[in-house]
């Protein structure tokens, strides 16, 4: 099991990663900030990347596809299909990775939970194999997750903080 911040990352059978994260913000706020393209190139950057393209077609069907450029390794591109959506509560989705890091395609599962005036998300990553998993979970992964969700914590934190200022003027 790996820590950083409020993220555990654990093996969960054998083909399975489970990642869970608290956030402070309401599984609405979360729900559209992993949902949105503007605002996932905001926060899902990993060490050092930039996206410069992050089309997100979201329905039951419709596809997502995100590129990160990394100074080190270069272009990576990220793309799959929406199969579930119940917002703001759940969403399943295909991954598949150019240039691959794991073996075929993983089916994600990403919920938010309402917990203690926040919200808890945990994503389910399901590989085609036990090998798959393995190299997910030997990526080091776990440090560049914790800096994307590190940045989408600063994100709510900044959205929320935009809410409630008119509200102050006003009152």
């Amino acid at each position: 099991m790996m820590h950083g911040s409020t993220l555990v990352i654990a093996a969960k059978d054998d083909r399975e990663v489970t990642m869970t994260r608290r956030f402070e913000a309401s599984p609405a706020l979360v729900f559209e900030a992993f949902t949105t393209p503007a605002l996932l190139k905001r926060w899902m950057l990993g060490p050092s990347d930039t996206i410069p393209s992050c089309e997100v077609d979201f329905r039951e069907g419709g596809a997502y596809r995100t590129v990160w450029i990394d100074p080190e390794i270069g272009r990576t591109t990220a793309c799959g299909v929406y199969r579930e959506i119940d917002a703001p509560h759940r969403f399943v989705a295909t991954e598949r990775f150019d240039p691959a890091w794991y073996p075929g395609e993983a089916l994600i599962t990403i919920t938010f939970v309402p917990h203690d005036g926040g919200t808890e998300m945990m994503a389910t990553m399901r590989y085609e194999s036990t090998q798959g998993r393995d190299q997910v979970l030997q990526a080091l992964m776990a440090d560049g997750v914790t800096q994307s969700y590190d940045r989408l914590a600063t994100l709510l934190e900044e959205t929320k903080a935009a809410e409630v200022a008119p509200r102050r003027r006003r009152a």
